[in-house]
């Protein structure tokens, strides 16, 4: 499965190296050499991973690291460093790191961690700018306000959140329902349900694909 990275990193050198590796694993990476052009990258665009750098030139990648953590976001992010003492590594940890690893590292490493990291991610939830759901919890937020969501809507939100970018039709959802809460739900029902979860949500995410279904937009 493909994914959107981006790699925060101003030695040049590395930056196209891990590029080029990752592109050839059928991602797509975006780039950043300063704390700056990153922060700007990171408030236009949805990343599924952020590969960062501590030391840049126009700042620390760990303070970065908490300014998006104190936005309630949750992209993994793996720090990268040259910096191997124990108590960077825990600065970087506490700072909301997912993982760090020290330069210079093995791509076969690398791999594995960034692998490990958006396995951890997907299963534990969907993250996005400012909204953040818990599936194992079955809890919601956005802009770090707890959002309540009927069953019925938590699970029709997790359908449209696994399917991301893909219509899901009306028979798929009301199949989802059926099965998972062993009631009847006819199409009326349904349209009910989804228009109270684009009231408690925002209406932006989720696109009506008129006589078809849904499709949920990041």
């Amino acid at each position: 499965m493909p994914y959107d990275i981006l790699i925060i990193e101003d030695d040049v050198f590395i930056c196209d190296a891990l590029s080029m590796l990752l592109q050839k694993e059928g991602h797509n990476i975006d780039t950043a050499n300063t704390v700056v052009s990153a922060d700007l990258k990171i408030n236009q665009s949805q990343y599924d991973l952020l590969i960062l750098d501590n030391l840049l030139p126009d700042g620390k990648g760990f303070d970065l690291c908490r300014k998006i953590r104190a936005k309630e976001d949750l992209t993994p992010i793996i720090i990268i460093t040259a910096c191997d003492d124990e108590a960077q590594i825990i600065e970087g940890l506490e700072a909301g790191a997912d993982d760090y690893i020290t330069k210079p590292f093995s791509t076969k490493v690398l791999f594995s961690r960034i692998k490990a990291v958006l396995r951890r991610n997907k299963q534990s939830g969907y993250y996005s700018a400012g909204f953040a759901v818990d599936y194992a919890n079955m809890t919601v937020k956005k802009d770090g306000q707890n959002i309540m969501l009927t069953p019925t809507e938590f699970r029709l939100l997790n359908v449209l959140l696994k399917n991301k970018g893909v219509i899901v039709t009306r028979d798929s959802l009301l199949k989802e329902i059926w099965d998972d809460y062993e009631y009847y739900i006819d199409n009326n029902t349904l349209s009910v349900h989804m228009s109270r979860l684009r009231e408690k949500i925002g209406s932006e995410n989720i696109s009506t694909i008129r006589g078809v279904g849904y499709r949920w937009e990041d």
